[in-house]
């Protein structure tokens, strides 16, 4: 069955290039179309071209189909094109010419952009939950090992000294920074498109304003070519949201990877959290933290690849704009398992606290010994030479009982104050 349907076939080579993967991508879809149904069968029945028993029973019956959805029996056959025309012929097989009638008013176009909307919502509000999570874990190790020292590294040369409290809290604070990318995603997708029809309005006198209250939008987007041409502009903002929250995530599972080597030796994990080679007996290898890597960095590519589809089309609908789905769909999936597992892994993170008893990081400490001269009043530049030719004659002694007190230093993390910016972007939710 296809909404589109006049009487003839398609030939199946272009049914199936046309079509492509949009069944399977669907079924994330289907629950969202399910709602928006509702939303428009009531609307309808507002405006009288429903009586109120028809809109009774449509809406049960996307009451049951939604259920189905729910409990995973939710089907997307062949025979169909895609979810929207599945759940009208299930809305025709159950009620006959009411069915029929849910179609009035709408278009598929408005239909797949509506429930896009509230699919991109839904998942928003998830990510954003979801590195809450992280973010408290984060901090609650930079609390836990704040005093356990680090080596700070410069062009991967041994700089300064660092801690676990100053790492940890760092890529927390940073998340905060990613949330504000989510947020402004959210705003975007949370205007209600139902009602533009195909681009360009509607004859009959429907109530916009209504289904905007019923589904849950802030706002509706009044202008019905522009809620045609927020089609992958919406998956474009959740991208590049998306895209800020992985180059953290991904820069973390760098410093995973590399702390974890033999020749750093800052953390380790457990056995059944890493892998092993099937020729070298010792090696445990992070090969999750590898994938949470590369899922990160593909995932940084998504904005462009959806710009590239859809930065050169003129307004109105067009095909490509399918190709929209099965970019923003699997990109999602992997932002929240790449958050998941990071999560699941970091709990059982083993921190070195022996790290810089060894001698080869007492340079760490030249900046502080120097430090110190300055503040008994040798000028700086004599303090650093004297340092310099210290280091290079061999007889430098490092000054460890270091000090730092100054606000997001390692001698005062700023923690509760990171937590209170975090509050403030939680406290934005609606």
């Amino acid at each position: 069955m296809k909404l589109w349907d006049k009487g003839f076939s398609t030939d199946q080579k272009i049914d199936h290039f046309t079509v492509g993967n949009d069944r399977e991508l669907d079924l994330h879809l289907a629950k969202y179309d399910v709602i928006a149904s509702k939303a428009h069968a009531r609307m309808l029945g507002k405006i009288g071209l429903l009586t109120q028993q028809e809109t009774t029973a449509l809406v049960d019956q996307l009451n049951t189909i939604a259920l189905a959805i729910e409990e995973g029996r939710f089907t997307i056959e062949q025979s169909f094109e895609d979810m929207h025309s599945k759940i009208e012929y299930l809305l025709i097989e159950k009620l006959g010419d009411t069915g029929k009638k849910i179609h009035t008013a709408r278009s598929r176009n408005d239909q797949v952009l509506v429930a896009m909307h509230l699919y991109l919502k839904a998942e928003l509000t998830d990510i954003k939950a979801e590195t809450k999570t992280l973010f408290d874990l984060l901090l609650n190790l930079a609390e836990r090992y704040k005093k356990v020292l680090l080596p700070g590294y410069t062009h991967l040369q041994i700089a300064m000294p660092s801690s676990f409290g100053l790492w940890f809290s760092a890529y927390a604070e940073s998340l905060i920074d990613d949330l504000y990318f989510i947020d402004a995603a959210y705003k975007v997708v949370d205007q209600n498109p139902l009602g533009s029809a195909a681009g360009y309005g509607s004859s009959f006198p429907i109530d916009r304003s209504f289904t905007t209250e019923e589904m849950g939008f802030e706002t509706l987007k009044y202008n019905v070519v522009a809620a045609q041409m927020a089609r992958g502009k919406v998956e474009k903002a959740t991208a590049f949201g998306m895209a800020s929250i992985a180059s953290t995530l991904s820069k973390l599972a760098m410093d995973i990877c590399l702390y974890m080597s033999q020749n750093f030796d800052f953390i380790s994990f457990p056995d059944e959290l890493t892998t092993g080679s099937s020729i070298m007996p010792h090696k445990k290898n992070p090969d999750v933290f590898e994938l949470v890597r590369a899922k990160c960095n593909k995932l940084q590519a998504v904005p462009n690849q959806l710009a590239l589809v859809i930065n050169n089309l003129p307004s109105g609908y067009h095909r490509d704009l399918q190709l929209v789905k099965e970019i923003i769909v699997p990109a999602i999936q992997d932002m929240k398992a790449s958050i998941e597992i990071l999560t699941f892994s970091l709990k059982e993170i083993r921190v070195n606290e022996n790290i810089l008893q060894n001698p080869k990081y007492d340079y760490l400490f030249s900046v502080d010994t120097l430090n110190e001269l300055v503040q008994k009043g040798m000028p700086f530049r004599d303090a650093y030479k004297q340092m310099g030719q210290q280091i290079q004659q061999g007889t430098f002694t490092p000054k460890r009982d270091i000090e730092h007190t100054h606000e997001g230093s390692l001698g005062n993390l700023c923690l509760d104050e990171i937590r209170k910016k975090m509050q403030q972007v939680i406290s934005m939710d609606r």
